[in-house]
């Protein structure tokens, strides 16, 4: 049975009648967007998102609907917004991105254009070749950028989250001492084989793909994008996906033109960082957010440990020779 919340949550909110403390972060949030000023604004919740606040809006006067982002708690320990946003701008000029309307750099606050029709990927969608390829699509645009302000490589993110851990007395886990002897073989074979350095958008959770019925893919949410190895870019998506290794040959082939000895070696070795990336990320992310109902200490120490079981691969040696 639906409540009187529920049935408040579905119509949506006229500004000027928020009730919870969400709904007044939106209002203060519009208040400064100076093309809206005195228009009927109606605003509801879109769920789904990891660390920020998302809400649809329905503007008087416009013909299309906007999305608003407002950034979690701690999640500026990770991001930099002025980074996000010119990445964000420079993939809407490309065609592969939402219009952009308003961005605040003070609050990392952003409003973009709503795609009607579109949906966000799901699990089950990335299981698709044609999804898998869509994205390749994207990311191929979006690496041809010119750089980005930020550059913030996979070995700088790993050292940026290790020493956050460290301050903040996180626990990790017992098997890392020999977790870090392996992180160090793969980070001197990547400096030693050279950065292949290009713009990065390194987040390939499924919502930030959008897909609808005829029409092109769009990729959304820049917040972790950088200057970054190129490979590492493939990697995060085909070791999020669980990708076997015959898939994973196809999108590096499809990603480079070829699957030669090095990139996949490349690729493979990137997807080991990538889970040490992201279980520091959440083992972090822990300390610093208690509202979610969710255990990323756990979901963290689970990334550690399927980064170790790589090594454990009888060509791990061979990757880490090759690339």
């Amino acid at each position: 049975m639906k409540t009187l919340s529920d049935e408040h949550e579905a119509a949506g909110v006229l500004r000027g009648g928020a009730r919870t403390s969400a709904e007044r972060a939106v209002e203060s949030a519009l208040d400064p967007v100076a093309a809206w000023v005195g228009r009927t604004i109606r605003y509801q919740p879109v769920h789904g998102g990891l660390q920020n606040e998302n809400w649809r809006l329905d503007v008087e006067g416009e013909d299309t609907p906007y999305f608003l982002k407002i950034p979690g708690a701690g999640s500026d320990a990770f991001i930099d917004r002025g980074n996000a946003h010119h990445a964000a701008e420079q993939a809407s000029a490309l065609g592969i991105s939402p219009k952009i309307a308003h961005f605040d750099p003070s609050t990392g606050i952003e409003i973009i254009e709503f795609l009607e029709d579109y949906r966000a990927c799901t699990n089950g969608d990335m299981k698709r070749p044609e999804i898998a390829s869509e994205i390749i699509r994207l990311y191929r645009a979006f690496n041809s950028i010119e750089p980005l302000p930020c550059t913030k490589t996979i070995l700088d993110m790993i050292v940026e989250h290790h020493d956050q851990a460290l301050e903040l007395g996180t626990r990790l886990p017992h098997f890392w001492p020999q977790l870090k002897i392996e992180y160090f073989s793969a980070r001197d074979a990547l400096l030693a084989g050279g950065i292949d350095m290009a713009p990065c958008h390194n987040d390939p959770m499924p919502g930030n793909f959008l897909i609808a019925e005829g029409k092109p893919m769009r990729l959304i949410d820049f917040e972790f994008s950088s200057n970054n190895e190129r490979a590492y870019e493939l990697a995060v998506m085909t070791t999020e996906f669980f990708f076997d290794d015959v898939r994973t040959a196809e999108c590096v082939e499809e990603f480079y033109g070829s699957a030669t000895t090095e990139t996949i070696a490349r690729v493979q070795v990137c997807g080991f960082l990538a889970d040490i990336k992201w279980g520091l990320w959440a083992i972090v992310y822990a300390q610093l957010n208690e509202s979610w109902d969710y255990d990323y200490q756990k979901y963290g120490v689970w990334k550690l440990r399927r980064a170790l079981s790589r090594t454990a691969d009888q060509r791990w040696g061979a990757w880490i020779g090759n690339i």
